[in-house]
């Protein structure tokens, strides 16, 4: 008998681990999960405005959903996505999306360093976060994320970016700081193309 394909937001989350304790669970964690990337997915870029998605779908959220106790608070969104594991979201994240995205050949993917807004807190002296993301642009979708560590650069976040993505047919851009040897033959290893910005300072290349 052939098996049914994993597709749901629930196939691919239901390994995640609740970091809850059992009194604090009035809301199922699958419920929370997939009303935030639902929320998300059309555009919501707050907890407030997860809260309001789920509150003016409820009708239909509840078609799929349990949700117990109605819609949780915006509170509530962001203090389980606080304490969630972040790494293991992510997995859960890309297995989901390499189950249902169009697998296009030739997708272009970009992959580019940029500087959360609002990150740099200067009483705590936290310098800004600076994430590296892969963006599929036919797909219109981030297709990973890896945060910078403080102590490096984009050079050694980038590889590990490249490592988890499923890029065979694809053609991956980057900018001049991703025109390292072991950056491309990651990409080559993986079956898929690239063009990568050059510049003067690597002179017998340039």
């Amino acid at each position: 008998m052939k098996l049914k394909p994993k597709i749901t937001i629930a196939d691919h989350f239901a390994l995640m681990e609740d970091p809850r304790i059992d009194r604090t669970k009035r809301h199922n964690l699958i419920d929370i999960l997939t009303i935030a990337l639902c929320a998300v997915i059309c555009g919501a870029d707050s907890w407030v405005a997860i809260e309001l998605y789920g509150c003016t779908k409820y009708e239909w959220l509840k078609t799929f959903l349990e949700l117990p106790n109605g819609i949780p608070s915006h509170d509530t969104f962001a203090r389980v996505f606080a304490q969630l594991n972040s790494q293991r979201f992510q997995e859960c994240f890309l297995n989901w999306i390499k189950s249902i995205q169009i697998i296009t050949d030739g997708e272009v993917v970009a992959i580019d360093g940029k500087t959360l807004c609002g990150s740099h807190d200067k009483s705590s002296e936290q310098s800004a976060i600076r994430m590296v993301s892969a963006w599929a642009t036919t797909n219109k979708l981030v297709l990973g994320q890896v945060k910078v560590d403080e102590k490096s650069n984009e050079i050694t976040a980038i590889p590990e970016l490249i490592k988890v993505l499923e890029l065979s047919g694809c053609i991956v851009t980057i900018d001049a700081i991703g025109c390292q040897k072991e950056i491309v033959k990651l990409i080559s290893q993986q079956n898929a193309d690239y063009v990568i910005t050059l510049k003067k300072n690597q002179g017998n290349l340039y």
